[in-house]
């Protein structure tokens, strides 16, 4: 403000202080096309995760590139052609331009945002997507007014420091809205750390509502282990599994039990909710399935690319055949050392002593006759019984 009335001069002597380096690259492919780009990137995946129900076909980290390069292109063009004055103004015929690119990019994520516009989702993803476009349009029609304003009045000093203003207070609220929602992972486990929302999930069962999901019922009966069974039928007890679990994880093997986990609760979820199941299946691929993944789990390559080449994520079949090789390493690498191992003694203790404790509630809740006899002077109610 105090420079746009020439209160305060200084001399440019240094790259960094060009318009060209704040103007044009900091405003356009670092700053609004940047933003931009960034939850036009999410809508992308929102689109193909759940209107086209696969994976999209590019990488979040090759397409944000992809739709950033008309802004650095942009950029570039600006800087050669030389079209800003020294007071960082440039001509009508670069400014229609300029707003064009920027209302496009509104556009598409208008239109991309429209598209899943159906779709209930369970984090308020689309509500999101919309604050965004609504911040973004607002933002553009009043940075529309005030650099308009600021390039025909270049002459009257209090309209300078008005546009300019309102030009600061603009992008402020841009970088604002913008880095205070959630816009490079639409899809966490943990989905958001707002305090509006205090609970906190340790599981994506948990987050989605699937019933009983990581928890043990006090009551549950204790089950009676045959090592003798297939593995795949007593990995369907919860208690087992956990115990299963855990002598995995000390063998730093763990991935394949988890992964069952989290299979067996996407069963849980009904056919006919395919939001849920959709969102479930990406988790489960971006934990376990894709390359580099935090669990990958050791599975052949034909099954890794049917799971991420899919055509629908919500089908119930998806992880069969990857579940099926993993059972099978299961049987050949842990099963054999569970039975000789601390926690599977550990586990038939506390089965032996369930079942002792649930026997005595049983006892303690059954009827049993009883003979009880009320006398004359101890009946409250007793009256002279004629005779």
């Amino acid at each position: 403000m105090q420079m746009s009335v020439n209160f305060l001069k200084f001399e440019k002597r240094h790259w960094w202080q060009s318009c060209y380096a704040w103007a044009v690259w900091i405003e356009a492919p670092l700053g609004f096309g940047l933003l931009l780009s960034c939850r036009i990137s999410q809508a992308f995946q929102l689109y193909y995760i759940f209107v086209k129900r696969c994976l999209p076909p590019i990488r979040s980290y090759i397409f944000l590139p992809l739709i950033l390069l008309p802004w650095i292109a942009g950029a570039a063009l600006m800087h050669v052609k030389k079209p800003l004055n020294d007071r960082c103004h440039m001509g009508t015929q670069w400014i229609i331009p300029v707003v064009s690119l920027h209302a496009i990019y509104v556009a598409i994520l208008v239109g991309f945002t429209g598209a899943i516009r159906h779709i209930e989702f369970r984090f308020d993803e689309l509500r999101d997507l919309w604050q965004g476009i609504l911040v973004s349009a607002s933002s553009i029609g009043v940075w529309v007014a005030a650099y308009i304003l600021n390039e025909i009045h270049d002459d009257i000093s209090w309209l300078q420091v008005v546009s300019r203003f309102a030009l600061l207070v603009t992008a402020s609220i841009l970088v604002l809205s913008f880095f205070s929602i959630s816009s490079s992972q639409p899809l966490l486990s943990q989905i958001s750390l707002r305090k509006r929302e205090p609970l906190a999930f340790e599981t994506m069962g948990q987050a989605l509502g699937i019933p009983n999901s990581g928890l043990l019922l006090p009551r549950e009966p204790a089950p009676v282990i045959d090592p003798n069974e297939p593995l795949d039928k007593l990995l369907m007890n919860k208690r087992f599994r956990q115990s299963f679990m855990s002598f995995a994880d000390s063998c730093l093997a763990g991935e394949s039990v988890h992964f069952y986990e989290e299979v067996h609760e996407l069963g849980k979820i009904p056919v006919d909710d395919p939001v849920r199941r959709i969102y479930m299946a990406r988790h489960i691929i971006d934990k376990y399935i894709t390359a580099g993944a935090t669990m990958e789990v050791n599975i052949s390559h034909r099954s890794r690319q049917a799971i991420l080449t899919t055509s629908n994520l919500a089908q119930p079949n998806l992880f069969n055949d990857a579940l099926n090789e993993l059972i099978q390493l299961m049987k050949m690498n842990l099963a054999n050392d569970y039975w000789s191992s601390t926690y599977f003694m550990k586990f038939k203790e506390e089965a032996s002593m369930r079942s002792h404790e649930l026997q005595q509630m049983t006892s303690w809740n059954s009827p049993t006759p009883r003979l009880s006899s009320v006398h004359g002077v101890d009946d409250p109610f007793h009256q002279e019984q004629e005779p």
